[in-house]
């Protein structure tokens, strides 16, 4: 039984199991949503509980978009850091590409869906729903169609999307939100600085490897404490598991059998597969299509499918290509920029944020609302065909000659960082 408990959690490990539970999560979504019973699913995930004077008195739908997603978010962080100690990302003239890709692909949706609604009053208040990239589905689907295609893509597309959703909260926090509580903002900052000392300091670190109480014990506690004050400051919560994972150490000290980092990913990426992953898709991709010649005639929808397909493609691909151009930056030998390609037409895959900001921009319109969120999926089901074709293609060209994608997990060395 231990062996094949062991055998399930290594398959989870793996991204293209996780992408089809993701996937068949988010397709249950969307027959649930436009079927006879679609009321039920409205019913449970506007269900709402949790501790009120926390500011946590939750719907099912906001738990699993803010709470449980913030744990695949530090497995993304983590898996960064490893990349940014160790891996691809320790080259900055590599590390620059997606950075400024992702800022130029948060720019030229935006001006696209401006310049379709100029003039068409509250419409323009949508202008920030193409600019995020849903980086669990993105994934999820590069895993899919893109067994044999380069590591180097997938750690790109990591650190895009990163990029990308660090860029919508600030946009969120400064354009959509009417108050920001720095009490609590404060207070996650702080503890996130005694999570980050608890990692490095060398005393710190001994004494909790010497302690009898295994480590999830402090860390754990920890972490809800950050995410809660995250949560309560008005920042999007899931930025909280991004830090931490950013914050963990990728190399061992002395006396240690492995690093904290490795071993965090190896306990916690089975449960982000297996649960958070498919019951995030299951409660947020649930959207009611009213009819398509609404959405088509409605320019806020036109805006963002066009700004989420043509924009992303557009905005990363152009913008890395330039900044080779005029910088240092240099793309990474394994690929070529028909993969940039694909993974530009990728990353108009736009969900969780997106619909965020959707709600933010349309909360008094309830049609335009509906059309809008309409107009996320429509994008994303375009970006994903498109995305599929060029990648799947450029996927079986890589197989046949013999460039079978692997995972990289990072090699110790260096200081405690």
């Amino acid at each position: 039984m231990t062996n094949r408990l062991r055998g399930i959690a290594d398959a989870l490990r793996e991204d293209v199991v996780s992408g089809f539970l993701l996937i068949a999560g988010a397709v249950v979504a969307l027959v649930w949503a436009n079927s006879p019973w679609g009321h039920s699913y409205e019913v449970i995930r506007t269900i709402s509980f949790g501790p009120e004077s926390l500011h946590l008195y939750l719907s099912v739908e906001e738990w699993a978009a803010d709470g449980l997603l913030a744990v695949f978010f530090f497995v993304v962080g983590n898996e960064l850091k490893q990349e940014f100690v160790h891996g691809e990302l320790r080259n900055p003239r590599r590390a620059m590409l997606p950075i400024v890709a992702a800022l130029c692909g948060m720019v030229v949706p935006a001006a696209i869906y401006a310049v379709i609604n100029i003039g068409q009053g509250d419409a323009l208040r949508g202008w920030g729903i193409p600019m995020a990239t849903d980086i669990a589905f993105a994934v999820a689907i590069l895993a899919v169609i893109g067994r044999f295609l380069p590591p180097a893509l997938r750690t790109f597309l990591l650190t895009l999307a990163i990029v990308d959703d660090l860029g919508a909260i600030v946009v969120i926090a400064v354009f959509y939100t009417d108050h920001l509580s720095f009490a609590p903002l404060l207070g996650a900052l702080a503890l996130l600085a005694l999570f980050g000392y608890l990692q490095r300091g060398r005393g710190a670190a001994a004494a909790l490897d010497r302690s009898p109480l295994p480590n999830w014990v402090v860390y754990l506690p920890l972490a809800a404490a950050i995410w809660a004050l995250m949560h309560a400051s008005g920042v999007h919560a899931t930025i909280a598991g991004v830090a931490m994972g950013l914050l963990m150490r990728t190399v061992e000290l002395p006396g240690e059998t492995g690093d904290p980092s490795h071993r965090a990913e190896h306990a916690i990426r089975p449960w982000s597969s297996s649960l958070v992953l498919p019951i995030f898709a299951l409660m947020s991709a649930g959207v009611a299509f009213t009819g398509l010649d609404a959405i088509f005639t409605d320019t806020a929808a036109v805006g963002i499918i066009v700004g989420l397909v043509a924009g992303k493609l557009i905005g990363i691909f152009g913008g890395a290509w330039i900044t080779t151009k005029i910088t240092s930056a240099e793309l990474n030998p394994s690929l070529r920029w028909v993969d940039i390609c694909g993974m530009s037409l990728l990353a108009g895959i736009g969900f969780t944020v997106s619909l965020l900001i959707t709600e933010l921009s349309f909360s008094d319109h309830r049609h335009m609302l509906e059309d809008a969120k309409a107009g996320v999926l429509i994008a994303s089901l375009i970006a994903t065909v498109l995305a599929a074709a060029v990648l799947g293609v450029r996927n079986a060209q890589y197989r046949r000659n013999g460039s079978p994608a692997k995972r990289r997990t990072g090699s110790p060395g260096g200081g405690a960082r």
